[in-house]
C-alpha cells in the first residue's frame, strides 16, 4: 500500500495550462493534494489546495443523496457547489498575486 501512495505522484498529469500559458489553473493543486490527504498529510493537502474539504463533502453528499433522496438535498448541494467555486476563485487569487 505505501508503495502505491509513493508511486501514485509518478503518474499525475501534468497542467495543460501551466505548460502552454506559463500559469496555473483553478485546479492547480488538487492532484497533488488528493496525493497528500492519502499520505495523511491533512494539513498540507489544505494548503496545496484548500477547497479538498468542501469538495470531499460535496461529492460525498451528491452520492448520498442519490441512494437516499433528502429532503432538501438539491439546496444543499447547490450550496456546497457556491461555497467551492467562491473557495477556488478565492484561493487562485490569493495565489496569483499574493506570489
Amino acid at each position: 500500500m505505501l508503495i502505491l501512495i509513493k508511486g501514485i505522484e509518478d503518474y499525475m498529469l501534468p497542467c495543460l495550462n501551466k505548460k502552454l500559458f506559463g500559469f496555473e489553473c483553478m485546479g492547480c493543486g488538487l492532484q497533488r493534494s488528493l496525493a497528500l490527504l492519502i499520505k495523511g498529510e491533512f494539513i498540507s493537502a489544505f494548503y496545496m489546495y484548500p477547497a479538498i474539504y468542501t469538495l470531499i463533502a460535496l461529492i460525498g453528499f451528491i452520492v448520498l443523496n442519490s441512494f437516499k433522496n433528502f429532503k432538501n438535498g438539491n439546496k444543499i448541494i447547490t450550496i456546497l457547489a457556491i461555497l467551492n467555486v467562491v473557495i477556488i476563485i478565492v484561493s487562485y487569487l490569493l495565489k496569483l498575486y499574493l506570489k
